[in-house]
């Protein structure tokens, strides 16, 4: 997000959110929340449910958020903002079917700011061509 769209953007375990990046939490600074699970693992089944009391905790602040979440997870649809869908997958899986909307995101980001995507400034000139 912020090499493609220059706009700050701060990545954290949902757990994390809850001591100190709450505070930025509001309607003009929309949170992006990864909330895909794998029900056939426990340990995935046990992150969603801490993942879904985040939401329900940041709803009640006021926070506008935008969640990738299962296709047809109604719980988390009633939490946030707007969804982002992904197909179920194992949990594996999961981030690749999560990092092509989230890199669209950015993609959009960008444009919206009048960013030219193919000449991002400050890159050294081994990443990109004279």
């Amino acid at each position: 997000m912020k090499e493609s769209s220059y706009v700050h953007a701060e990545g954290y375990p949902s757990g994390e959110l809850k001591h100190g990046p709450n505070a930025l939490v509001g309607e003009n600074t929309p949170l992006v929340v990864l909330a895909t699970v794998d029900r056939n693992l426990e340990d995935s089944l046990m992150r969603y449910e801490k993942t879904l009391q985040l939401l329900e905790d940041m709803k009640k602040q006021g926070a506008r958020v935008i969640v990738l979440a299962n296709s047809s997870d109604h719980e988390v649809a009633k939490l946030a903002t707007d969804c982002i869908w992904i197909e179920q997958a194992g949990e594996y899986l999961l981030p690749i079917s999560e990092v092509i909307p989230l890199q669209l995101f950015s993609y959009f980001m960008a444009l919206e700011h009048g960013v030219d995507v193919d000449r991002p400034r400050n890159l050294s000139k081994a990443v990109i061509e004279a």
